[in-house]
């Protein structure tokens, strides 16, 4: 495409992403404002003007992305995997602006959106080819985002944010080798491919084995799906009676559902014990629900219930980062995406679509069952997860080449407060102990994933200790958080 640069209107181009599963209505509304605020601030604005959502969108939208434009701006209208920002960016000289909006949504509604979360997830797939991402974050009629982006058509981005390295305490180093001899050793289940466009959901194998001594029996999902409809009736029915008497709100649901849900629940407990499984990373989409009819996050849930940790989306290195916390002390701990900024409060609300054990619920005896958020269908939990101190944490590749550390641990600290359950599915509030809106553009910028795990027992001091006997380098947006109570 030829180039139309000039002085007097800095030539930008902005792509809108999206996917159909979220409000698009919403998200095609708030793209349409975005484009009409850079053309206000003198910007000639170039590229599509409807969601880029399909593979045939991405390759129509390529040929506006030119590397001679003053700004490249990727629009997060709605929540999208990372396939576009590796097909369109990939090669861009100066660094990508991602764009994530707030979330409109009235509270205990799905996520409309999930912009930021998408904003998260091109971050970590282009940083780790690569590339250089910045992040603006907030609606078209928000003054400061204004400004923001005056500044950027003017050549000054937002500078990308120091990654903190830590320097907090570090505990016993005989207990923690201790608990890292006793993790050498453990195998984890793996269900399946990662989903296509979810970078942070690869991994490497020899990582797992050198680093942490972890072995992965994998297992495809036909094979799952032929385990799935091998189990019985008798062992169905029961294990319905049993989870509809520790969960009753799933007598409201259409019973086909509960029983496949049933089903899924028998089948991955009986991988889990005749693999002895450590933990599971499972593919939760799209076949389960387009082939199965079911979603599995509720079996998810029953399988966290009774001590064996599990990941949505295949996400093995976050399951990692699971079962290391809770080999240290951390007690349950859940994998959530980062979906939600609110400065004013110094306030990260974090998500995921209802996996959480019900141990986590803030009401553990309310904690209800319902269909998924997206897919409308059985059987996904929606509560409120539990208050009080917190740890978020999360391994990940170390992309700088000149690091002889093959993977880096992100830690973070802060309170999680009570509010009505925002989203639905499994959401928690969390004035962090550090500066909210720091860490958000620094989990862009650095290229973190969109999957940090959250505990309610700080071994922050342990996770620290373990990083250095394993050789990782720890990452740390630092803080006080005072921890309380112990839970299992």
């Amino acid at each position: 495409m030829t180039s139309t640069k000039n002085a007097a209107a800095p030539m930008v181009v902005v792509i809108p992403t999206a996917r159909p599963t979220f409000v698009v209505e919403a998200a095609q509304a708030r793209a349409d404002a975005a484009r009409r605020v850079l053309s206000d601030l003198g910007a000639a604005v170039v590229g599509p003007t409807t969601l880029v959502m399909t593979p045939e969108d991405i390759e129509a939208a390529a040929p506006f992305v030119d590397r001679d434009a003053d700004l490249v701006i990727n629009v997060c209208a709605s929540f999208s995997d990372a396939s576009p920002a590796l097909r369109l960016y990939h090669d861009l000289a100066a660094p990508l602006l991602l764009w994530s909006f707030t979330e409109p949504g009235p509270v205990g509604d799905r996520l409309w959106l999930n912009s930021l979360c998408g904003a998260n997830l091109f971050g970590h797939a282009l940083v780790r080819a690569g590339g250089a991402v910045r992040l603006v974050h907030g609606d078209p009629d928000d003054p400061a985002v204004r400004e923001t982006l005056a500044r950027a058509l003017a050549g000054e981005l937002p500078p990308p944010v120091d990654v903190p390295l830590s320097q907090g305490e570090r505990a016993d180093a005989a207990s923690v080798a201790a608990a890292l001899a006793r993790l050498r050793g453990t195998r984890i289940g793996v269900l399946g491919d990662p989903p296509a466009g979810f970078t942070p959901s690869e991994y490497d194998p020899d990582v797992l084995r050198d680093v942490f001594g972890i072995a992965v029996d994998h297992l495809d999902l036909k094979a799952a799906f032929a385990s799935v409809a091998a189990v019985d009736a008798g062992t169905t029915a029961q294990e319905t009676a049993d989870a509809v008497a520790q969960r009753p709100t799933l007598r409201d649901l259409d019973g086909e559902q509960v029983r496949r849900f049933a089903a899924v629940t028998s089948a991955l407990r009986g991988w889990s014990a005749d693999a002895v499984l450590a933990a599971v990373a499972v593919r939760c989409w799209p076949e389960f629900p387009t082939q199965l009819g079911v979603c599995p996050c509720s079996s998810l849930s029953r399988l966290a219930d009774e001590g064996i940790p599990t990941a949505c989306e295949r996400d093995v290195y976050g399951l990692t980062t699971m079962l290391l916390a809770e080999t240290l002390g951390a007690g349950t701990t859940y994998l959530v995406d980062t979906v939600d900024l609110d400065a004013g409060d110094n306030v990260v609300r974090v998500w995921h679509c209802g996996s959480a054990a019900t141990a986590l619920a803030a009401d553990p005896d309310a904690a209800r069952q319902s269909v998924h958020c997206n897919r409308k269908i059985g059987v996904a939990g929606d509560f409120a997860l539990r208050t009080g101190p917190v740890v978020l944490a999360r391994l990940t590749e170390d992309n700088d080449p000149a690091s002889s550390s093959s993977l880096r641990l992100l830690l973070a600290a802060g309170e999680s407060l009570p509010e009505p359950n925002r989203f639905q599915g499994n959401t928690a509030a969390i004035r962090l102990a550090t500066d909210a809106q720091q860490f958000v553009h620094g989990l862009v910028s650095g290229g973190f994933p969109h999957h940090t795990i959250l505990a309610w027992n700080d071994v922050r001091p342990q996770l620290r200790q373990a990083a250095d006997q394993l050789g990782i380098l720890v990452v740390e947006w630092s803080g006080a958080a005072e921890f309380h109570e112990v839970i299992a």
